[in-house]
């Protein structure tokens, strides 16, 4: 959520009436643009924007479509907000014109824009001098805390609600409110308008006070938690107990909840305008916050065409410019979960480089943040400070994205696995345990990363698509019938297992079982070995998990190192080594790419347009709110499969591509890449 102060307000309305301009709800009047300015298939645009924001008024299309031309924006954010604001709710023509103009312009500048609206929340401005706000005319519609306390807040609460302003935040089983705000979504549409972005759709769980809530409690949501499960919210389940099987119910129906609303809303525009698109704007990861909040990245990716992740991953003030080594591994990780739950759709990344640090160059934390998404194969977003709007360094931003322009195939065409270790992502074990699966799964995702090799993100939708050797179960507790049959076929087929921790101690529910089913999985392939013994080589059971322990010793020393460059002394990298052995030891094949790097670059290899790619982020020597500028990675070698006439491919981050020539042996080219300042892709070929 970053709203702007400088938001235009509508004519106050008086009626909560259908509203065209002269658009029919049917069809759009505004044609898409012939030419998108890319290379690659039109219909596909969310997948190769390089964002800009900008607030909307009718007077400032012009303004809007020539900043974005010249700064090379490809994917418009514009911001009216027109259910956000209770003016607009009740009367949103002003808005609904500037909107159609802007999309327009921009079809007609060969661009794409999108407009931002307000998930669950609504702002009446000056409220107090006003006989109608929302809260005023709609207490009902109000979320609310177990102890009746409503979902209203002013000034200063959050910096984009301004003084004397009434911030509400609404319950989505409000049936009135609910049957406009999706009528001001199939006008939006109608406008011809590429997207709509809906911002933070959440239960109110991230103001101060709130944060334990587990809201709402509101009539209307009571309501519907009973009509679903039989139960009574208010007095059959214990708030916050893990324990308790209505706990459960409540925290699984607040999920469904928020996904079932974006489910509405995309329903709604593609009603009147089926190439508009739904955007998604949430800040939880892959952490703790999705279910609390009830926007999960995992099943919102299903329902909606993209993700803008507000992914405040990282210590500090989650600039690039605070982030530590060990902070962007971390990010390294989300950004790749999130690129595996999309299945295809595009992520975009609303991340914040530098908001005045006085000691960090801003340029050089706009291109770290930038380097670290494009590896990841995520859509970068340019900002100013903290908000969605403007840049820290305009002529930065040019750069950036002119070169994104020039090689956005390569970043953004689909990315096939060649020969991965599988990593497993139980989004029921995050929910439930949360803290202990997320320090496993990223504590996993980091020795992959760190170790250069080749890993797959696999989940409950995707593990039928996963065809390597070795699968990673990291101390994934809660497993449901459909997954063990699918772990069991592995076995069968000769697949590796490595388990650690509690994995398969309970089902989908939280309910423990009298007997563990990997334990048998174990017994199947060695009846001799103890269940918490070393299994022999195609099955690993580790019940102290290595990933939480190697977890815990980055934390230790891994920034100091960083900044130093030399690593083969420290602890974590015995461990780090230890655990890389043991996952290449349970493997049947050789990998597809070696690399010989240190722990300070993360690497992700996988096959783009029919070649096999390697992209490198180098994250040495950097320091949280001191030195944004890398210490280059020297002599990095890597090894391919290949012909004897191949070459290595170089894109080095803000560079052209160039060749290398490397030395073949047996079937296998090895090459020597003399340094890696901030980032590279290469690949091998004629």
């Amino acid at each position: 959520m970053r709203r702007r102060s400088w938001l235009v307000a509508a004519m106050w309305g008086v009626a909560l009436v259908a509203i065209t301009i002269g658009v029919d709800r049917g069809e759009t009047n505004c044609a898409t643009p012939q030419s998108n300015g890319s290379s690659l298939d039109p219909r596909h645009w969310t997948h190769f924007v390089r964002i800009g924001g900008y607030g909307l008024s009718l007077d400032r299309v012009d303004a809007i479509i020539r900043d974005a031309v010249n700064s090379h924006v490809f994917g418009i954010e514009t911001d009216n907000d027109i259910p956000g604001r209770y003016e607009s709710f009740l009367d949103p023509r002003d808005k609904l014109r500037a909107i159609k103009a802007v999309a327009e312009k921009a079809h007609a500048a060969g661009n794409y824009a999108f407009v931002y609206i307000a998930g669950l929340e609504c702002i009446t401005a000056n409220a107090a001098q006003r006989p109608h706000t929302l809260f005023k005319d709609h207490p009902d519609w109000v979320q609310r805390k177990l102890t009746g306390e409503p979902a209203v807040f002013g000034g200063g609460t959050a910096f984009w609600i301004a003084p004397g302003d009434e911030d509400v935040w609404i319950s989505p089983y409000a049936s009135e409110w609910r049957q406009t705000y999706m009528e001001r979504v199939r006008q939006i549409a109608a406008t011809g308008i590429d997207g709509i972005y809906v911002d933070i759709p959440y239960w109110m769980t991230h103001f101060e006070g709130w944060e334990n809530s587990w809201a709402s409690f509101d009539n209307y949501t009571v309501a519907a938690f009973k009509k679903k499960t039989g139960l009574d919210a208010r007095t059959n389940i214990k708030i916050g107990d893990y324990t308790d099987a209505g706990f459960i119910r409540w925290l699984d129906f607040r999920v469904e909840t928020i996904t079932d609303f974006m489910r509405e809303i995309d329903h709604n525009a593609k009603a009147v305008n089926p190439r508009c698109m739904t955007i998604a704007e949430i800040y939880p990861g892959i952490e703790e916050g999705a279910p609390r909040v009830g926007a999960d990245v995992y099943e919102l990716y299903p329902v909606v065409d993209a993700i803008a992740h507000e992914y405040e991953y990282g210590g500090g003030d989650h600039m690039a410019a605070s982030r530590t080594p060990l902070d962007w591994f971390g990010y390294m990780t989300g950004m790749y979960a999130f690129r595996s739950f999309a299945a295809g759709k595009a992520s975009w990344m609303l991340n914040y480089s530098w908001d005045g640090n006085k000691n960090v160059d801003r340029r050089e934390a706009m291109k770290n943040l930038a380097m670290a998404e494009l590896m990841a194969g995520a859509n970068v977003w340019d900002a100013r400070g903290h908000v969605m709007s403007g840049s820290n360094d305009l002529e930065t931003r040019k750069l950036i994205f002119n070169w994104i322009a020039a090689h956005e195939k390569t970043f953004y065409l689909p990315r096939h696995p060649v020969r991965p270790v599988g990593i497993y992502f139980s989004p029921k074990t995050r929910d439930y345990f949360p803290k202990e699966f997320i320090e496993s799964f990223r504590g996993m995702m980091i020795v992959l990363l760190q170790s250069h090799l080749e890993f797959q993100i696999v989940t409950p939708r995707s593990m039928q698509d996963f065809h390597g050797e070795v699968l990673i179960l990291p101390d994934v507790r809660c497993l449901n019938e459909t997954e063990l049959d699918w772990l069991r076929g592995l076995v069968r087929n000769g697949k590796a297992l490595l388990v650690t921790g509690e994995a398969g101690k309970y089902d989908e529910r939280l309910q423990p079982r009298n007997e563990n089913p990997l334990h048998k999985l174990l017994a199947i392939i060695d009846p001799t070995r103890e269940q918490t013994s070393t299994g022999p080589a195609r099955f690993i059971y580790a019940p102290r998990c290595p990933a939480r322990a190697y977890y815990a010793e980055l934390h230790g020393h891994f920034n100091d190192y960083a900044l130093q460059g030399n690593y083969r002394v420290a602890s974590f990298e015995k461990l780090r080594e230890q655990i890389s052995s043991e996952i290449l030891g349970l493997s049947n094949s050789e990998p597809a790419v070696k690399i010989d790097a240190s722990p300070f670059l993360s690497t992700q290899i996988a096959e783009v347009d029919g070649k096999i790619h390697v992209f490198i982020a180098n994250f040495k020597g950097l320091k949280s709110n001191e030195v944004a500028q890398q210490v280059p990675e020297r002599n990095v070698r890597i090894v391919f499969l290949a012909r004897r006439k191949s070459k290595l491919h170089v894109l080095r981050f803000l560079g052209e591509i160039q060749e290398l020539n490397g030395e073949w042996s047996h079937g296998k080219m090895s090459f020597t890449i003399p340094e890696i300042a901030k980032g590279m892709v290469v690949w091998c070929g004629d």
